[in-house]
C-alpha cells in the first residue's frame, strides 16, 4: 500500500511492481475503439476519400453529430450550414477528421471508474488538449510538418498515464498526495505511452513522442519533428501556467530547430489570431 504521508518520491516497491507488470504484459493497455481504427486506416489508405470516411463515421451518431458541429463552427463554417456527414468530412479534410475522431474516443477513455482519481484524469486530459492546440499552431511555423499530425501528437503525448492511473485505482490509492502520483506518472508513463501507440500501430513519428517529451534535451537530428513540436508545446503550456519560465529552459534542441526565442513564442501564442483558443474549442475544452 502506498504511503500517503506528504512526499514527492515515488514508492519504489510499487514502481517495481508496475514495471514488472509491464515487462510481463500483465498491465492492461487501452485499445483504440474500432471506429477510430477504421477511420485511421481509411485516411491512410491510397484510395482515401470523403465518401468512405463519412460512411464509417455515420455508424456512430455521436461522432457524426460532433463532426457536423465542428464543420459548422466559426472556425470552419462556410457561407452555408451543412447537414451531411460527407460534406462535413470534405469541408474539414480527412486528417482533421481522423484527429477529431481520435480526440473524441480518447476523451471517453479518460474517465475514471470511480471518483478516486477522476481529478487527475481530467487534469491530464485538459493539459493534453491544450498542448495539442499549441502543437497544431507551432506546426504552422514549420512547412515540412502537418498541423493535424502535430495536434494528434499533442493529444497522445501522455496516453501512458491511462493504464497507470487505472492500476493505482485498483490498488485503492487515492489522490490525497497528487505530487506523489505525478512523480509516478513521470517515471512510468513514457514507456507505457510508447507501448500503447505501438500497439495502436501509430506511425513512428508519433510513437516516439511520449519518451521524447519526458526528456526535453531530446535531439532527433537537424530537422524538426513532431516530437520537437510537442516538447516545445508542453514547455510553452507550462510557462503559461507559471510552472516555469523561458529563462530556465537554456539551450534545448527542439526549441533551437524552430528558430524562435521562447519569449517570442509566448507572445505570439497569446495573440488571438494564433487560433490556439479556437483549436481548444475544436477539441472540446
Amino acid at each position: 500500500m502506498l504511503d500517503t504521508a506528504p512526499s514527492t518520491a515515488p514508492s519504489t516497491d510499487l514502481i517495481d511492481e508496475i514495471r514488472e507488470d509491464i515487462d510481463h504484459n500483465r498491465l492492461q493497455l487501452p485499445t483504440l475503439p474500432e471506429v477510430a481504427l477504421r477511420v485511421r486506416d481509411a485516411v491512410e489508405s491510397d484510395d482515401a476519400d470523403a465518401k468512405r470516411i463519412a460512411e464509417i463515421v455515420a455508424c456512430d451518431p455521436a461522432l457524426a453529430a460532433r463532426l457536423l458541429q465542428v464543420a459548422n463552427s466559426p472556425l470552419y463554417g462556410g457561407r452555408r450550414e451543412i447537414d451531411g456527414v460527407q460534406e462535413a468530412v470534405t469541408r474539414l479534410g480527412l486528417k482533421l477528421v481522423r484527429g477529431l475522431v481520435t480526440n473524441l474516443v480518447m476523451k471517453q477513455m479518460f474517465q475514471a471508474t470511480s471518483e478516486t482519481l477522476d481529478r487527475q484524469l481530467r487534469r491530464i486530459w485538459e493539459d493534453s488538449v491544450k498542448i495539442a492546440a499549441i502543437s497544431r499552431w507551432l506546426a504552422t511555423q514549420v512547412p515540412a510538418l502537418e498541423t493535424e499530425e502535430a495536434m494528434l501528437g499533442g493529444l497522445v503525448h501522455n496516453i501512458g498515464a491511462l493504464p497507470l492511473l487505472a492500476k493505482l485505482e485498483s490498488c485503492h490509492i487515492d489522490d490525497s498526495n497528487p505530487a506523489l502520483i505525478l512523480a509516478m506518472i513521470d517515471a512510468l508513463a513514457p514507456d507505457l505511452g510508447t507501448r500503447i501507440l505501438e500497439q495502436w500501430h501509430f506511425v513512428e513519428g508519433l510513437t516516439r513522442i511520449p519518451a521524447a517529451v519526458a526528456d526535453p534535451a531530446y535531439d532527433s537530428g537537424p530537422s524538426p519533428t513532431y516530437a520537437d513540436i510537442v516538447i516545445v508545446a508542453r514547455l510553452l503550456h507550462q510557462a503559461s501556467q507559471s510552472q516555469t519560465t523561458p529563462t530556465e529552459w537554456g539551450y534545448l534542441p527542439a526549441l533551437a530547430k524552430l528558430g524562435m526565442h521562447p519569449e517570442e513564442l509566448l507572445e505570439r501564442m497569446a495573440d488571438p489570431a494564433s487560433g490556439i483558443a479556437e483549436a481548444e474549442k475544436l477539441l472540446g475544452v
